[in-house]
């Protein structure tokens, strides 16, 4: 069945908000500014740009009930779910969102945009091995098949920053200490979206109030924990004047100084809130298996404009770890590959029952992507494992 135009709608904000977000937190880190020393430098501030995504995602409560209020004022139905839970039930994994997102951020700050994008990919696997550990699930051989596909792909994306990646010897070291960072980050994404299957979908809270309440509870503790990173020296492991943790008085000095830079931090809140407002509409719109299809175009558009910013050059070794990583999320979730096998009888038998439409159309346990199960997300940004959060994305 063909799209209507407000699914294509949906899925056009989806793939461009989604690329902004990641396209503009890393345009942030490359630009100069003066800063609140009076000297010109880089903008290294991931936690500031974290409490700045948490904002957007703050955005989507507001957005809800304002909703609430249009279609109560129109009188037209709208779906509450349950409106009697208890707001502390986000905490937890709004706290993992936090500490996630900020080292995304400060891996993205050492590798590229694209590597970024593909590496979050990593948080299937992880969300497998947390799922069959704490919530008893049960792994079918197709998923394996997935994740044996994710990790060569991982593998092969490492690589090719490693050895083909356009950075002096001296860069190296941190092009892979970036990487890894971002692949450290995916354990604490999936542990938040176990966190979200076991104590929050049971109690069915609209997915936009979801994203909200995490933003809210992000936002705030982020805002009050930069208060303390301010004292906190690290050497030379961060770039600003005076080698603290966050120095957010330099950042928002660095941002009124320079308009670019101000529009990139501005984009990435803007982006956040409707790429999560996008991926929700798709996956009720259309399908969970559209939204996977829509991340992984999301992906290679950010490739596409690092290569011809001049951000990164042309590696076809990390085009083969994209194709890899593309055919483990088709295995794991069982979409296009092993349906169109079975179609064809090329599987005599299924790897397990087709699900059903209405199963269909539930999120995936597989990411900002921003993009998994209930309020799943992220963050920045948001992955194709994400439902909700596209983290730095």
């Amino acid at each position: 069945m063909a799209w209507t135009n407000y699914q294509l709608f949906l899925a056009a904000m989806m793939l461009v908000t989604g690329a902004i977000n990641t396209l503009s937190t890393k345009w942030a880190d490359k630009l100069t500014s003066l800063g609140a020393n009076g000297q010109v430098h880089e903008f290294d501030h991931p936690f500031l740009q974290a409490a700045g995504m948490f904002m957007g995602e703050l955005s989507c409560l507001v957005v809800f009930h304002i909703l609430r209020l249009v279609n109560k004022y129109r009188n037209r139905p709208m779906e509450l779910g349950n409106q009697s839970f208890n707001p502390l039930i986000f905490l937890a994994p709004a706290m993992c969102d936090m500490c996630g997102t900020s080292i995304m951020y400060i891996g993205l700050n050492l590798t590229y945009a694209s590597s970024f994008q593909m590496l979050r990919g990593a948080v299937i696997v992880f969300t497998a091995l947390l799922s069959v550990a704490f919530l008893r699930r049960t792994i079918q051989n197709h998923m394996w098949t997935g994740i044996v596909f994710v990790i060569l792909g991982l593998g092969t994306v490492g690589l090719a920053d490693i050895v083909f990646g356009d950075h002096d010897n001296s860069d190296i070291n941190g092009v892979i200490a970036g990487d890894l960072l971002i692949i450290i980050a995916q354990i604490i994404a999936a542990t938040q979206m176990v966190l979200e299957e076991k104590f929050v979908n049971k109690h069915n809270v609209p997915a936009l109030q979801a994203v909200g309440w995490e933003g809210l509870f992000g936002f705030f503790t982020l805002g009050i924990l930069l208060i303390p990173m301010y004292y906190i020296k690290v050497g030379k492991f961060s770039k600003n004047p005076d080698y603290r943790l966050e120095d957010a008085i330099d950042g928002f000095y660095q941002i009124s100084n320079n308009w670019r830079l101000a529009f990139a931090v501005a984009g990435n809140i803007v982006s956040i809130a409707f790429f999560n407002f996008s991926g929700i509409s798709v996956t009720k719109e259309m399908s969970a298996t559209t939204r996977m299809v829509l991340d992984s175009m999301r992906t290679v558009v950010i490739w596409i404009v690092a290569i011809a910013v001049q951000w990164q050059d042309f590696q076809y070794l990390q085009l083969v770890g994209f194709l890899l990583l593309v055919i483990g999320m088709c295995l794991y979730n069982d979409v296009i590959i092993v349906p169109f096998m079975r179609k064809y009888h090329i599987i005599l038998r299924p790897l397990h029952t087709i699900r059903p439409l209405e199963e269909e159309r539930r999120p995936l346990l597989s990411e900002d992507i921003p993009s998994v199960q209930g309020v799943q997300r992220k963050r920045s940004e948001l992955t194709s494992v994400e439902d909700l959060h596209p983290r730095p994305t």
